[in-house]
């Protein structure tokens, strides 16, 4: 009788500092920061606000270019499963270290502090074709290549977007 189990982690929060892209000895690139996840609660006992804060870190592989885009305090959601290892470290006590590993394509840049997608109106996939790619493939897919053209909107009074003018030239991708 097979078994069953899953590991996935889901993590939305700010980046606690600039990501870092490192290369391993063979050429491939890995991405990591941390990453602030917080609860707030109120204490039953001095009905005062309390507040705790987690610090997750969060490695990504084969994503070259994704660091530009992950930069400190920006909201970032990720996907990824968890992975715990170990080391010797300098005195040759055995450290342990859990991390989240994730896929480009489910890192999301969010919020106000999302950069260049935010000048565009709204959040996007930092593992999209603007930051270097994942492994999974194109991570924006709601519209036509650039370069390419957007359908036409429906003529008459049906589109409520029809008097603001919008040409191909207006579409961010």
């Amino acid at each position: 009788m097979a078994s069953r189990s899953v590991n996935k982690v889901i993590l939305l929060g700010h980046l606690g500092q600039d990501a870092e892209t490192r290369f391993t000895p063979s050429g491939v690139p890995v991405t990591s920061f941390s990453v602030a996840t917080s609860r707030r609660w109120k204490d039953q006992q001095t009905n005062d606000w309390k507040e705790e804060t987690n610090w997750s870190n969060v490695v990504v592989w084969q994503a070259e270019n994704l660091a530009t885009y992950l930069t400190k305090g920006k909201q970032v959601y990720v996907e990824g499963r968890l992975r715990t290892h170990s080391y010797d470290d300098k005195d040759n006590k055995k450290v342990y270290r859990t991390e989240v590993v994730a896929f480009a394509s489910d890192v999301i840049l969010l919020g106000s502090g999302a950069g260049r997608a935010d000048e565009e109106g709204g959040g996007a996939r930092a593992g999209g074709a603007a930051a270097g790619g994942g492994t999974r493939g194109s991570s924006v897919s709601s519209g036509p290549a650039k370069g390419g053209a957007a359908k036409p909107a429906p003529a008459g009074g049906d589109d409520p977007y029809n008097s603001m003018n919008i040409t191909d030239d207006d579409v961010p991708f």
